[in-house]
């Protein structure tokens, strides 16, 4: 197939290249490199330097290259710096999707076209949400503008999809980890808190440590990716373990594998953060064959070991 992947230079992109270019695939990476890295990007993949808030510039590399499918990472991920910026955020991450949807239907090529889209399950399901672990028939109640980003890019999603007839796959993802996440970005707590201890910095915890997440294994999401290209239309999966697990517990967890000894500092809470979150996976398992195969330590544990 031949397949656009926007933010394959970045963290969890670059992982979903690596999985497609290895099962054969021809893959184009569209990245600005503001948060991605050279370094990231598989030499056997083209690379287009831009922004996808470009639209001119979009068309023209989707002219060119013709993609069945589309896979769609390239945003603003931070929680913190949406609430700094929320224009910022909703410019690339609602706008810049628009822009990948247009010229997704007009020089997008073949009978399945499809575009599969990185969304936010730890951010969706609003603050402490009625079922834990929540599934896709919760409803939705971002309390953040990236959160609110994801919803709307979502929402064009099924919009440009029904309206010009090409399939869709959201992926409603937890807190992806693992190698490649940058340990000095504001996102990705695993890598933050492995960063700092590997320095011998103690890292900051926001509120008392009782927070709450779900989390995802890089490599376990891009093996989701992966299935995605042959299956599940017009459907929206979460990928998670399906476990709530406390900040001061991933403290603890990555301090045991970078042999850190301190105690953690702790600071108020950060406006736009959830309190409790966990995702119910079931259906990418009914859909798409998909399940975890990394567990949270030993995950941690090769994400230390790759700072």
């Amino acid at each position: 197939m031949k397949i656009i992947v926007t933010g394959g230079a970045g963290f969890i992109g670059s992982h979903i290249v690596d999985a497609y270019v290895k099962a054969g695939h021809r893959v184009a990476v569209i990245d600005n490199l503001s948060t991605g890295f050279r370094k990231n990007l598989n030499p056997r993949a083209k690379f287009y330097k831009a922004d996808i808030q470009n639209a001119p510039l979009i068309e023209r590399v989707f002219k060119k290259e013709r993609p069945e499918i589309v896979n769609h990472h390239a945003a603003i991920a931070s929680v913190i710096q949406s609430v700094r910026n929320p224009l910022a955020v909703y410019g690339a991450n609602v706008m810049g999707t628009a822009s990948i949807l247009t010229a997704l239907v007009r020089y997008g090529r073949g009978t399945r076209k499809k575009i599969i889209f990185a969304s936010s399950g730890g951010t969706l399901y609003g603050d402490s949400p009625e079922k834990i672990p929540a599934d896709e028939r919760l409803p939705m109640r971002p309390i953040s503008p990236y959160g609110i980003s994801k919803l709307l890019g979502e929402e064009l999603i099924a919009h440009y999809s029904g309206a010009h007839h090409f399939s869709h796959l959201i992926f409603r993802y937890a807190n992806v980890y693992g190698p490649r996440q940058n340990p000095k970005g504001e996102a990705g707590v695993v890598a933050i808190f492995g960063g700092l201890m590997r320095k011998g910095k103690t890292p900051v915890i926001f509120g008392d440590g009782t927070k709450t997440r779900d989390y995802a294994f890089v490599d376990d999401v891009a093996r989701a990716n992966l299935a995605a290209l042959r299956r599940g239309t017009n459907v929206t999966l979460n990928i998670g373990l399906g476990k709530e697990m406390s900040d001061r517990k991933i403290f603890d967890t990555v301090a045991k594998y970078a042999h850190f000894s301190g105690k953690p500092k702790f600071a108020p809470e950060r406006p736009g953060e959830i309190y409790r979150i966990a995702l119910d996976a079931k259906k990418a398992k009914k859909i798409l064959g998909w399940r975890p195969r990394t567990l949270l330590d030993e995950g941690i544990k090769r994400t230390v070991a790759s700072l």
